[in-house]
């Protein structure tokens, strides 16, 4: 039986990885900070991640925490020169792929690859970009999910209530317009580390329900 922190079940389909000590200690560090993992979780063997708000390091503590204890495999593109010694071997435990973003193909065609290529792939994105209050999101995690051909997993990192939070699966249907209202509404009523330096629609989203409280 998985510990309390942990209210999300796994499906055969899903990319897994670790072992007894990386789950317990994904675990542990729920369970001592408070936190802990919700939401129903498709079984489904690929996807395209993405977690908001983030507007601190600790989100990432908190999000690498939930993937250790429910032992599943989220990677991350990231820039090849970080691949190198001595940090490279750790990079990769971590699930980190190198991108050469000299290349002419570009990040987008290489996460593309990457997803078409392997049989398991969650590959993890952040649409805002930055911790420091985007204007609006990058577009790059739609277009890589429709281009693969995967849906896309809607994760939340809520300081308000200390939960790592899949709130919803969204299949892109092509037209980004009309998907983006749907995947930013998700995050309605969420409450990040440091709620100033949250980007632009979250903040919109935050003020309306203020207005309503009020």
């Amino acid at each position: 039986m998985k510990h309390k922190t942990i209210q999300t079940e796994l499906g055969d389909k899903v990319p897994r990885r670790g072992n007894k000590f990386t789950e317990w200690l994904g675990i542990f560090v729920l369970w001592i900070t408070g936190w802990r993992v919700v939401g129903a979780f498709p079984n489904i063997s690929k996807a395209v991640v993405i977690g908001a708000p983030h507007t601190s390091n600790w989100d990432a503590v908190y999000v690498i925490a939930a993937a250790l204890a429910l032992r599943i495999k989220v990677q991350i593109m990231a820039k090849d020169t970080v691949f190198k010694p001595p940090f490279g071997g750790f990079m990769r435990w971590l699930g980190g792929i190198p991108v050469d973003r000299s290349s002419s193909h570009g990040v987008v065609h290489q996460s593309v690859s990457a997803i078409k290529s392997n049989e398991q792939m969650f590959l993890g994105l952040s649409p805002e970009g930055t911790r420091s209050g985007a204007k609006e999101w990058k577009s790059g995690f739609y277009v890589i999910a429709h281009a693969a051909q995967v849906p896309i997993l809607v994760t939340v990192v809520d300081y308000g209530k200390k939960e790592i939070r899949f709130a919803d699966t969204v299949i892109p249907s092509g037209d980004y317009q009309q998907d983006y209202p749907k995947i930013v509404e998700l995050y309605r009523g969420v409450e990040a580390c440091h709620p100033k330096l949250m980007s632009a629609p979250l903040q919109a989203l935050r003020k309306y329900n203020n207005v309503n409280k009020n």
